[in-house]
């Protein structure tokens, strides 16, 4: 891997598990937003909301050990994965967040690029060289 490739993988790695820190901590801070966007389907909303919180920040401090690091790259790809049903219903029901309703200028772009984010976890990680390999 070229020098400047390698970099670029590691800012990418660096910045999405900064990402993912904030969002973890704020997931178990401050909760209730995230449990109003849930699904009805999902149990104990509350407990999952804790619980993927705890994924991220596990996630995040995955991507910055070695020996964890395509494990947590798999693991906050499926994380992303499985929490886009949250960001779907979220926009299908406008659901506010703190009095606010986002419109479609925040929920288009959000449910568009989380293939982006599922992508940058591999990538970031090393699971993937895809698109940017020789």
């Amino acid at each position: 891997m070229s020098v400047g490739r390698h970099r670029a993988r590691s800012w990418a790695r660096g910045a999405l598990a900064l990402a993912y820190g904030i969002a973890g901590l704020a997931h178990l801070t401050r909760p209730a937003g995230f449990v109003a966007i849930t699904p009805d389907w999902v149990p104990a909303p509350e407990t999952v909301v804790a619980l993927t919180g705890a994924a991220e920040l596990a996630g995040a401090a995955g991507l910055m050990i070695p020996p964890l690091r395509k494990a947590a790259g798999v693991g906050l790809a499926l994380y992303a994965l499985c929490v886009w049903p949250a960001n779907f219903n979220h926009a299908l029901h406008d659901i506010p967040l703190g009095g606010a309703h986002l419109s479609w200028w925040y929920h288009g772009p959000r449910l568009a690029l989380q293939p982006v984010f599922i992508w940058w976890a591999l990538w970031a990680s090393g699971v993937t060289g895809w698109p940017l390999r020789k």
